[in-house]
């Protein structure tokens, strides 16, 4: 089968491409000019390479009525406010463009990598405090000061995706949480093993729910080529303290622990201090308001569906945490 992927050189994207080749498709890597392609050097000549953005339609048009199925990885992740309207752009009106072009094309299947961030979380004065509320796939959207601007996109996007199921595509989401996998150390999610390398001393307070790489690429797969349509999958292999995470994570590359926990009221200084130092130095910053508040929620996301609908069983965290470390060479370190 001939399958394209937005988002090829991402973190996920790269994942899934590489799985798809080993099953003998042909992949089609939708990738932007100048994009890092690095998470696929090792496949790259195995790849069909083609140039395009979200929200060019009629380039997206053309790509997708060559293929058979689509994987729509691509996405923007961001808690700084300047981003915001960016981001709209990309995941939410770049899905459209996907879903219309499908339509078009009449592709067998489309396969929407969504996030848990889009099922939303409740409004937080509804919960007792120290309470961990589990959320499944019956979560319905609802305003909160819980819910980041990346999360509303990420929902936006999703309205897109059911738009076209009503209308005759046959489509599956999976919304990961927090994705643990080997990539550049330097952005996305893979950001957190070299915080814990370089031995930082801080941790928060909540709870961080966590899936492999490798997992997601393969429920990606077998969804694709299922007859499940219409549905989403929440892919999370478990929860853990963020200080349990840190500690695996030091203990994989032989660092310290980290020792200083970081509740609310130090947070709130902390995101205030990186957004000065933003606006004068023009930077990203490393801790937002959003990004902040996220890290102290204590948030569970059950995986009962897919489990149940595939027998699906995911990696246990301390082999993936022991694999994306000694994934890391000299010439990262």
């Amino acid at each position: 089968m001939k399958i394209l992927i937005t988002g090829a050189t991402g973190l996920v994207g790269s994942a899934v491409a590489k799985r798809l080749l080993r099953d003998g498709h042909t992949v089609v890597a939708l990738h932007r000019a100048g994009s890092d392609r690095s998470l696929l050097q090792e496949v790259e000549s195995q790849l069909v390479w083609e140039e395009g953005d979200l929200l060019d339609l009629l380039r997206l048009e053309q790509l997708i009525r060559d293929v058979d199925y689509v994987v729509h990885a691509a996405a923007m992740v961001s808690f700084a406010p300047r981003d915001r309207d960016q981001m709209h752009k990309v995941n939410v009106e770049g899905t459209l463009n996907v879903v219309n072009a499908c339509l078009h094309a009449g592709v067998r299947k489309l396969c929407h990598v969504s996030s848990n961030a889009a099922l939303g979380r409740p409004d937080p004065r509804r919960v007792l405090q120290g309470q961990e509320v589990v959320i499944d796939e019956s979560q319905r959207w609802e305003e909160s000061p819980t819910n980041s601007q990346y999360a509303k996109t990420k929902y936006l996007a999703e309205l897109e995706v059911w738009r076209g199921v009503a209308e005759g595509l046959r489509a599956v989401i999976v919304n990961p949480s927090l994705v643990l996998g080997e990539g550049d150390w330097h952005r996305s999610s893979t950001r957190l093993f070299r915080y814990a390398y370089d031995e930082k001393p801080f941790y928060t307070e909540g709870m961080v729910n966590y899936v492999d790489v490798q997992d997601v690429a393969e429920a990606v797969s077998r969804l694709l080529f299922s007859d499940i349509t219409g549905e989403r999958f929440l892919l999370n292999a478990g929860s853990m303290t963020y200080q349990a995470l840190f500690n695996q994570v030091a203990d994989a590359f032989g660092k310290k622990r980290p020792t200083i926990r970081v509740g609310a009221g130090l947070a709130a200084v902390i995101w205030r201090l990186e957004a000065l130092r933003s606006w004068l130095t023009g930077s990203t910053p490393l801790i937002t308001r959003e990004s902040a508040k996220s890290a102290t929620h204590r948030f569970r996301y059950s995986s009962e569906k897919i489990q149940n609908a595939l027998s699906f069983t995911f990696q246990p965290v301390d082999h993936t945490i022991r694999r994306v470390a000694g994934s890391f060479g000299r010439e990262e370190i």
